[in-house]
């Protein structure tokens, strides 16, 4: 006796999404190149575009010159709050390729740019390209993970994105020595803003498929599914009712205002000491290098060792590598207090979003990482423009002193207002 196979023309069914790394990693190794490519992109402008505003434009006000990351941050924030939104309405992918057409323009405009606005404009334009493309790629490889491997997931994501933002600025500082300040250095961002937007529209696939297999995972633990809930209960639990999510919240705000104060005033410290670019440009390469690369092991840990007190001790390292770059000016020191900074900011940075992914149902998660991401980013603005007023006022050591005694609080806020969360 014979058994019949399937009909010839009779449908296929659809298949079904499966969680976890190990079954989707085609799409989440694609994923984590695409994120390298978004981090490249913000590497563009750590070491360069502070020294432009000084030495091409004339710029004098240290508030002024660091004003594009005001408006880097201000849009990446409210547009990371606007892509998680509709990514639940619309799906991951479109509002991926949507954030690599918005990027496009980006380093041919700073190329060009005959004012300073033009550089506020493309800062606008990058704030939007980082908030719906990196988002994306977060979301995106939550959705494959599944629950048990979150911590890995964001670890891998962060380390491509901050090891190229690593290189691209140590790239453009190295470019800019031999070169100019500008055209050259920023060549290579329009091949990169070109590759990603070609890879995201032709090879990366939805995952609100994957998200649908997760809640019905929760539904057969729970014995119902949990009612999606509106933007205003979400933004509410996210910023302050929830207590691990509110403490996530401004750890994250305070870890991107120091970002945006070295992004910033690190350039015009180091070069009033009479640095070079290139060296420079080592210094801002270090940072992020070590930030990135060391992602692969904190994002792992924190699924082994808890969340919680990896992101309180993680806040003190980068208060104590921020101070040791103030108190020892000295090129020998700036490179250990950027690698104490770089190993701090690694063991907050995917953690923080571990600890979103452990309290967020999959019914409103995109939406609590995207209030997250607001307060996050904010911090840009919040360190850029802070440090800034400061920095003309009291001068730049007290503008780093302060950010550093305000790294070292927010830890302390950690320690005292999260539980634990990995279970």
């Amino acid at each position: 006796m014979t058994i019949a196979g399937p009909r010839r023309g009779a449908p296929s069914r659809p298949r079904v999404p499966v969680l976890g790394i190990r079954a989707n990693l085609g799409q989440f190794w694609l994923l984590v190149l695409i994120n390298a490519f978004v981090g490249s992109m913000v590497g563009l402008e750590r070491t360069v575009v502070p020294l432009i505003g000084e030495r091409e434009f004339g710029l004098t006000s240290t508030t002024l010159i660091t004003s594009f990351i005001v408006s880097f941050g201000v849009t990446k924030a409210l547009m990371n709050l606007a892509a998680a939104r509709l990514a639940e309405r619309f799906g991951r992918k479109p509002i991926l390729v949507t954030g690599w057409l918005l990027g496009l323009p980006v380093p041919f405009m700073i190329m060009w740019a005959p004012t300073w606005a033009w550089i506020e404009a493309a800062n606008v334009l990058l704030g939007a390209n980082q908030a719906f493309a990196w988002s994306m790629t977060v979301i995106m490889k939550v959705d494959l993970a599944g629950p048990k491997r979150r911590g890995l997931a964001l670890g891998l994501n962060e380390f491509a994105g901050y090891l190229s933002v690593a290189l691209s600025a140590w790239a453009t500082g190295y470019i800019a020595s031999v070169y100019a300040l500008r055209p050259q250095p920023f060549y290579y961002g329009g091949v990169v803003a070109v590759l990603g937007l070609g890879l995201s529209a032709l090879f990366v696939q939805e995952t609100r498929g994957h998200v649908g297999v997760e809640i019905e995972q929760t539904k057969g633990a729970a014995g119902s599914t949990p009612r999606a809930r509106p933007f205003r209960e979400v933004f509410g639990l996210t910023t302050w009712k929830d207590r691990s999510l509110s403490a996530t919240c401004q750890a994250g705000l305070v870890n991107n205002l120091n970002d945006g104060m070295s992004w910033g005033i690190y350039p015009l410290f180091f070069s009033s000491y009479g640095l070079g670019v290139a060296a420079i440009g080592v210094v801002k390469a270090v940072y992020p290098g070590v930030w990135g690369a060391l992602q692969i092991v904190t994002g792992p840990l924190s699924d082994r060792i808890g969340r919680k007190w990896l992101i309180a001790a993680g806040m003190a390292v980068q208060a104590g590598g921020i101070w040791l770059t103030v108190l020892l000016p000295a090129y020998p020191a700036w490179l250990a207090a950027a690698v104490l900074q770089g190993l701090g900011t690694a063991m907050v940075y995917p953690t923080l979003l571990a600890v979103i992914g452990d309290v967020a149902h999959p019914t409103w998660r995109a939406t609590s990482f995207g209030v997250y991401r607001l307060w996050r980013d904010l911090g840009y603005a919040v360190g850029a423009l802070l440090s800034g007023v400061l920095a003309d006022w009291l001068g730049m050591a007290t503008a780093i002193h302060t950010v550093a005694a305000l790294t070292l609080l927010s830890g302390a806020v950690v320690a005292v207002r999260m539980r634990e969360t990995l279970r």
